[in-house]
């Protein structure tokens, strides 16, 4: 008779044991412990909030004139666009090429085309399966200029549950010029508010 299964199988519990062993002592010294208190804390009171929330009962108002994170000392988009700079915009819109093109052929990439993305419905651009939210949030909207400016702001408080994975644009000047380079992707722009 031979001692080969024995063998194999003792070597099979060995290791089985000393895995077991290192598992152990590594709890041991590698112990979590539970903080006594939270190293910061996020004031939601501060946050701003989705326009869902906010929005009357006919949601077709503009969507800058319902959101809590526009700003009172901020001058309308309108009014910033007649200073806006389309190249400054271009610049800071290269940021967007990574998931967005900006090619008169409407090619989409891991976001929908923005060429005439001015005055369009949100989730309507062709070929692109836009989520839940976004197609919600086109039946009473259209990326008008004061719509893009809100959006372009925080894209996930303005919209929820979109795929945008953009943090937004927290300058209101920023915002301006990218909205003028937006306007200028069309054969035919949109005529300025």
């Amino acid at each position: 008779m031979s001692l080969q299964p024995n063998k194999i199988l003792g070597a099979v519990l060995a290791v089985a044991v000393v895995a077991f062993a290192i598992d152990f002592v590594s709890d041991q010294i590698f112990a979590k412990q539970e903080p006594t208190a939270p190293g910061y804390v996020v004031d939601m009171k501060a946050a701003p909030t989705a326009v869902a929330s906010q929005a009357p009962a006919d949601a077709k108002a503009p969507a800058a004139a319902t959101t809590a994170n526009a700003s009172a000392d901020v001058a309308p988009i309108a009014d910033r666009l007649k200073t806006a700079d389309a190249a400054a915009g271009e610049k800071t819109a290269k940021v967007c090429t990574a998931c967005h093109s900006f090619a008169n052929t409407g090619d989409n990439k891991v976001g929908p085309g923005l060429w005439e993305v001015v005055n369009r419905k949100p989730g309507s651009h062709e070929g692109f399966k836009y989520s839940q939210g976004m197609t919600t949030f086109g039946e009473t909207h259209t990326w008008d200029f004061a719509t893009l400016d809100v959006y372009l702001t925080n894209p996930k408080a303005e919209v929820p549950g979109n795929k945008m994975a953009f943090a937004g644009l927290k300058k209101p000047e920023d915002r301006a010029n990218v909205i003028a380079y937006l306007r200028s992707l069309s054969a035919n722009p949109a005529p300025l508010p």
